[in-house]
C-alpha cells in the first residue's frame, strides 16, 4: 500500500488499550503516516449515543483543543465512545472526512463511511459495513520477525518444541475459576513434559491471586523448563517474543484481542472455552477461527501438536477498505 497517495489520517485513541489498538492496527495496515489523537472523557460520555449525536459531549477540555482544523481526510476510531467524536469531525469538515468505525458505533450507523464489525457480532448487512474474521491488531508478520529477533537468545535455554500458555481471566460476566487453571496449566505440562519441551507462560490482571498463586505452584513442582511473566512484573513483557517463538499457543477463550492476535502466530493454536469461561458471542468467534483453519478447540482428548495455519490479519481488511474510501468522491449526504 506504500504507492498510494498520502492524505491527513487521524486515529482517535481513548483510554480503553483494545480500541486504541484495533484502531492503529488499521492505521499502521494503510502504511502511510497518520496523527494520534488522544481522547479523554467526563462523565457525560455514559450518555447513549442517540443523545450525543455527532458532538462532543462527554469530551474533556484537553481532547476537545486537540481536534482542530486542518479537518483530516480519514478517520479511524474504534468503539461506541469515539463514534460521536468521529460523527462531530465529519460535520466540521462539511462532509470531506472519511469516518471509519470499527465495532459497533450504537446509533447513527448511516453517517459513517463504513463500519467493520467481526462477523461473530451479526450485525446486518449495509453497504457501509465490512465483516471481518475477527479484532483488528498490529500483530504482523514483520513485527513477528523483529520480535523473533530480539527474544531468540533470551529464549536460548529453553528447549524445543516450545508450549506458549496465555492466560487471561474472569470478565464482567464470566468466571475464570481455579478449577480452570488447575485444568489448563495440567494440560499444558504434560504436553510440554511428553516431548521434553518447554512452557512460555505468561498471566493477566484478571487471572487472579488464587489461580495465579496455584499456577506458579504447579510450575514449580513440574520438572518441566519454564519461563513465566507475571504481569505485575517490571520486566519487559515478552508477549510479542511469546507469539513469535511458540511452537504451540494456547490461549483461553475470554478475550478476542487474545484470541485474534494467536491467530496471526506462526505457532499452532489452541483456545482452551471450558463451560462458563467465554460468552455465546465469543462462541461465535472461535467457531469461525476453527472453521477459517487460523485455531483448533482444546478438548479433553485434544493432542497439543504444532500446526501450520493462515495468519488472521483482519486490519489489512480494513484498511483496504478505507484506501477505496480515499480513492471515491465524497458523499455530501452522510
Amino acid at each position: 500500500m506504500s504507492d498510494q497517495e498520502t492524505h491527513l489520517i487521524w486515529v482517535l485513541a481513548d483510554d480503553r488499550a483494545g480500541n486504541i489498538n484495533q484502531a492503529v492496527g488499521v492505521a499502521e495496515a494503510l502504511a502511510q503516516p497518520f496523527k494520534r489523537i488522544d481522547i479523554a472523557y467526563t462523565n457525560l460520555v455514559k450518555l447513549p449515543n442517540f443523545i450525543r449525536r455527532a458532538s462532543l459531549i462527554g469530551v474533556d477540555d484537553e481532547s476537545r483543543a486537540r481536534l482542530v482544523a486542518p479537518w483530516p481526510d480519514l478517520v479511524i476510531a474504534a468503539g461506541r465512545r469515539t463514534a460521536p467524536i468521529a460523527r462531530w469531525i465529519k460535520k466540521q469538515s462539511r462532509g470531506h472526512s472519511r469516518i471509519c468505525q470499527i465495532m459497533r458505533p450504537d446509533g447513527g450507523e448511516n453517517a459513517f463511511d463504513l463500519i467493520a464489525v467481526p462477523a461473530h457480532d451479526r450485525i446486518p448487512v449495509r453497504e457501509n459495513i465490512v465483516e471481518i474474521p475477527g479484532a483488528p491488531h498490529r500483530v504482523t508478520e514483520t513485527r513477528l520477525l523483529v520480535e523473533a529477533d530480539k527474544w531468540r537468545s533470551y529464549f536460548k535455554g529453553l528447549p524445543s518444541p516450545r508450549f506458549a500458555v496465555i492466560i487471561g481471566g474472569s470478565t464482567k460476566k464470566t468466571t475464570f475459576t481455579p478449577a480452570m487453571a488447575e485444568e489448563l496449566i495440567a494440560r499444558a505440562i504434560d504436553a510440554a513434559r511428553s516431548v521434553d519441551g518447554s512452557l512460555l507462560v505468561t498471566t493477566s490482571r484478571r487471572t487472579g491471586q488464587e489461580c495465579e498463586e496455584l499456577i506458579v505452584s504447579r510450575l514449580a513442582d513440574s520438572g518441566v523448563t519454564y519461563h513465566l511473566h507475571d504481569w505485575k512484573s517490571q520486566d519487559e513483557n515478552p508477549y510479542f517474543g511469546y507469539l513469535a517463538l511458540a511452537d504451540v499457543l494456547i490461549v483461553t477463550s475470554d478475550s478476542v484481542s487474545m484470541c485474534c492476535e494467536a491467530a496471526a502466530a506462526p505457532g499452532g493454536v489452541y483456545i482452551y472455552a471450558p463451560d462458563g469461561l467465554a460468552n455465546v458471542r465469543h462462541q461465535r468467534l472461535h467457531q469461525n477461527l476453527y472453521e477459517g483453519g487460523y485455531a483448533r478447540p482444546l478438548l479433553p482428548d485434544t493432542e497439543l501438536v504444532p500446526f501450520k495455519h493462515p495468519s488472521l490479519q483482519p486490519a489489512r481488511l480494513v484498511a483496504q477498505r478505507c484506501l477505496e474510501l480515499l480513492g471515491a468522491p465524497a458523499d455530501q449526504d452522510r
